[in-house]
């Protein structure tokens, strides 16, 4: 059968840009989707910046205007890599444009914007996701597994947390390239949109949806200067938030983040609790997943660390010989794999811009509950 050739045009090229392109480049290499992707053209506002971008990774060609790659006929995919502020304006555009598109998380600063962002895609009927790549690490993929065969019996709790530290220096300034997560009017909010949206997204997937929640949130320092304007501004994101959660399976959940936990870079945690057993994950040591059997016989019952390496684990079949790692990197390029197997399937590739509206939900009602102290009702909407 024939190869078929996908051309990529990505926007952005910062650290997300890097690694959507490493997984466009490795695709090919560890899979075999049926298409050959071509790193056609990447766009940023820096000419010399995609120049150099596009040097490092091998583009053929760069814009500096996303609406020019957007209009070039020559292009297939658009990939989105840019600050959350602009992810609903080149998303519809491209849909109308008849282009597939992928999108980094979140889909829009509110879930206002990213519907607005379904309803282009799914009336141009063009493929679609968003880059939610802690789902397809194998250890994840694998706790998927377990919960859907029933392993864990009824559910009872789910908690995640995501912790960092980078933030606490009161001198650090809000806006402009590499700080614009700091700048509400850019990111839409702090750490409920950046790192909660990853913990939504990965408990929904595995434990099914959320029913109501409960939060709180803080800004902590509430004045930084502010690189674009030159002036000392009001910081309006979110520090820290924390919130309670009812499931629609009548499971709790508690769920926590922060830019404030000195000695956390990038602390992501979950842990499901169940009739029958317990599993739980934790980002520093992604190739493993714990796993409680209360089936076990007393004499040998306790957690077990499973290495999630053997070729018939998720996706490990691929790389190297059991006992050898994977890393963060692989995620994208699993969801790369997904997302050109769903071409040829006529499958959608999870998450589609309809399912990451369901978080986007989530994130809307954790911001109001916090601000007006009170539970709230997760609207309807999405997958």
């Amino acid at each position: 059968m024939a190869r078929k050739t996908l051309n990529v045009g990505l926007v952005g090229c910062g650290f997300m840009g890097r690694t959507h392109s490493n997984a466009f480049r490795q695709v090919r290499t560890f899979f075999d989707p049926g298409y050959d992707l071509v790193l056609k053209a990447v766009c940023a506002r820096s000419g010399d910046a995609a120049r150099s971008f596009a040097e490092t990774w091998g583009y053929e060609s760069v814009e500096t205007d996303w609406k020019a790659l957007v209009a070039r006929p020559d292009i297939d995919l658009i990939d989105i890599a840019t600050p959350n502020s602009t992810h609903a304006e080149i998303a519809i555009a491209a849909a109308k444009a008849g282009k597939m598109v992928a999108c980094e998380k979140p889909l829009g600063r509110s879930a206002a914007e990213s519907a607005a962002m379904v309803e282009a895609v799914e009336a141009a009927g063009v493929p679609n996701m968003v880059w939610y790549n802690y789902r397809r690490v194998p250890a994840v993929m694998l706790a998927k597994q377990l919960v859907e065969e029933g392993r864990l019996g009824r559910i009872f709790h789910y908690r995640a947390k995501f912790l960092q530290d980078w933030t606490i220096s009161a001198d650090l300034p809000q806006g402009g390239a590499g700080l614009w997560r700091l700048d509400a009017a850019v990111a839409g909010s702090g750490v409920t949109g950046d790192l909660l949206a990853h913990c939504i997204d990965t408990a929904m997937w595995l434990n099914g949806g959320i029913r109501e929640v409960s939060a709180m949130t803080e800004t902590f320092i509430r004045e930084r200067h502010h690189t674009v304007i030159g002036q000392v501004q009001p910081v309006t994101i979110d520090d820290a938030s924390a919130f309670l959660a009812r499931f629609d399976n009548g499971s709790l959940a508690t769920f926590e983040a922060t830019r404030y936990a000195r000695g956390h870079k990038a602390l992501y945690t979950l842990e499901i609790n169940g009739e029958h057993g317990s599993i739980a994950w934790d980002l520093h040591d992604l190739h493993r997943l714990e796993i409680f059997d209360h089936r076990d016989p007393g004499i040998t019952r306790g957690w077990r660390s499973i290495h999630v390496t053997d070729s018939d684990h998720p996706y490990m079949g691929r790389w190297w010989v059991p006992g050898l790692q994977i890393g963060y990197e692989h995620s994208f390029i699993h969801q790369m794999a997904d997302f050109l197997e769903g071409l040829e399937t006529g499958v959608t590739t999870i998450p589609s811009f309809r399912e990451a509206l369901r978080t986007d939900h989530v994130t809307d009602a954790v911001l109001r509950s916090a601000r007006d102290r009170q539970w709230v009702k997760v609207a309807a909407g999405g997958a």
